[in-house]
């Protein structure tokens, strides 16, 4: 598969962010990633909901996906259609508000994971964390062969996850990805246009 904007997604981290979020973030969204994915589980409700308000204007002034993460409340509550959740959090989300959303991504980690997550009706999932990364320090990678398999057991789109640069990218779509989520290189690059013009050139 070749490597796009269009199979590109941007998990945010505002504690690795250079320079002030926001502008971070609008910088993101006009290079043209499929999706930003507002992850900061360290905020409150509240909090996340006030940032999550600034976030979705930003996205949409650039027509691109808001992806709101674990706040399924917020997310309803502002309108956004777009959820990431964890597979526990998924299994306990009710009927009611699984029809609130046109799309629900879930984070998995095995291939039972994944089939799982297919047969509740995630849209997406991602898989990881398939390279060493220091958001995961001192735990073991799980690989691009794990990959590989989680990509063979199911039919929804898988989305590989952790450690994802410029140099590896290539491997994770070899090995049946249909995209890759990325956030150190997002938030700590000099340069957010030069960083996915790197990436789209790893073939």
């Amino acid at each position: 598969m070749t490597i796009s904007t269009s199979n590109i997604i941007c998990i945010t981290n505002r504690s690795l962010c250079e320079g002030e979020f926001l502008k971070r973030i609008d910088d993101v969204a006009s290079c043209g990633v499929k999706a930003i994915i507002l992850r900061e589980k360290d905020l409150s409700a509240e909090e996340y909901g006030s940032l999550a308000e600034k976030f979705v204007v930003i996205c949409r002034k650039h027509n691109v996906e808001a992806v709101l993460h674990s706040f399924a409340g917020v997310a309803i509550g502002l309108g956004v259609p777009n959820i990431h959740l964890s597979l526990d959090a998924f299994r306990k989300l009710d009927e009611e508000k699984k029809r609130a959303f046109k799309k629900i991504g879930v984070s998995c980690h095995s291939v039972d994971d994944a089939l799982e997550a297919e047969r509740l009706g995630a849209a997406y999932i991602t898989f990881g964390h398939v390279f060493a990364t220091d958001c995961k320090k001192g735990l073991e990678a799980r690989g691009v062969r794990a990959l590989k398999n989680v990509c063979n057991a199911v039919k929804i789109p898988v989305y590989a996850i952790g450690g994802i640069n410029c140099g590896n990218i290539g491997l994770v779509f070899e090995n049946g990805a249909g995209g890759a989520c990325v956030m150190s290189g997002f938030m700590k690059c000099e340069s957010v246009k030069d960083f996915m013009k790197k990436l789209i050139e790893e073939k």
